[in-house]
């Protein structure tokens, strides 16, 4: 709500707004009580059934992001509203997104969600220690826990994407930096906006601000113990989930790139979000 009255502000000839939720009533109160109901209009239901007032726009603005940037994501509405309503040259805000990767040292932490099902008062729970590493844990991460640099691994210009572009395999290059122990890797996403007069970008990382989004934790089922300067490369997949299209499959291949063959370590995981 605050972007569309901002929109106004800033000069925008008219603005619509589209919500499916119930608060679009509070919404259209608060339009009326500061006198915009000529320059804003607000409509109830899904991008793709709504009946727009224009035919065409100039400027599309959604906080789309969701966790991991994709789960829940509004990206596909973003896509659908680009497709059928932005003008040639139109603008859209944000326009960018990223998502990197690291590997952390988290033994306590995992130790605590993962080894506790190994005992539970007395009592083996292991069938569980299974479910519970199929499940991204979607957390803050300290910068310190931070064992290798980050690796850029998915990339997304909303001008030219496609919604089969979502289903992605990208390789990922992790350069050790301290010798440590390496028990999950984490996702993060950047967002840009680039078409701003001053381009605005905003990290969800760990070693930024934090926010809502946190990171996004995959848990390793085996520990892996590095040396600076060697590398941990694998592959990121990720695809909607078949069923529920706002939920993700997510895959992770990885293997540990050192001349020690007592420490040579390879895996593959996979996650449902």
């Amino acid at each position: 709500m605050a972007s569309i009255r901002f929109a106004v502000k800033a000069g925008a000839k008219h603005v619509v707004g589209v919500d499916m939720s119930n608060i679009i009533e509070k919404a259209r109160e608060i339009v009326e009580r500061n006198g915009m109901t000529a320059k804003i209009t607000l409509l109830q239901g899904k991008m793709e059934e709504v009946q727009m007032p224009s035919p065409k726009v100039d400027i599309i603005i959604s906080e789309w992001m969701g966790y991991f940037l994709l789960y829940e994501s509004m990206l596909d509405t973003v896509l659908y509203a680009r497709d059928s309503y932005l003008v040639e040259n139109g603008l859209i805000f944000p326009d960018k997104a990223t998502i990197h990767m690291a590997g952390i040292e988290d033994g306590d932490y995992k130790d605590e969600k993962i080894g506790f099902w190994d005992n539970v008062y007395g009592f083996d729970f292991t069938p569980l220690k299974d479910a519970a590493l199929t499940e991204p844990l979607v957390d803050t991460v300290e910068l310190k826990a931070c064992v290798t640099d980050p690796s850029k691994v998915f990339e997304i210009d909303l001008y030219h994407v496609t919604t089969e572009d979502l289903t992605f395999r990208a390789p990922f290059c992790l350069k050790v930096r301290r010798p440590d122990f390496i028990h999950a890797l984490i996702a993060w996403f950047d967002i840009e906006f680039s078409a701003c007069h001053k381009p605005i970008r905003f990290s969800t990382g760990p070693h930024s601000k934090y926010t809502h989004w946190k990171q996004t934790v995959f848990y390793l089922r085996d520990v892996l113990t590095v040396e600076d300067g060697e590398e941990v490369t694998g592959f990121l997949m990720s695809k909607p989930n078949e069923k529920k299209k706002r939920d993700l499959d997510i895959a992770i291949v990885y293997q540990l790139q050192t001349e020690d063959e007592s420490r040579f370590a390879e895996g593959s995981l996979e996650f449902k979000m």
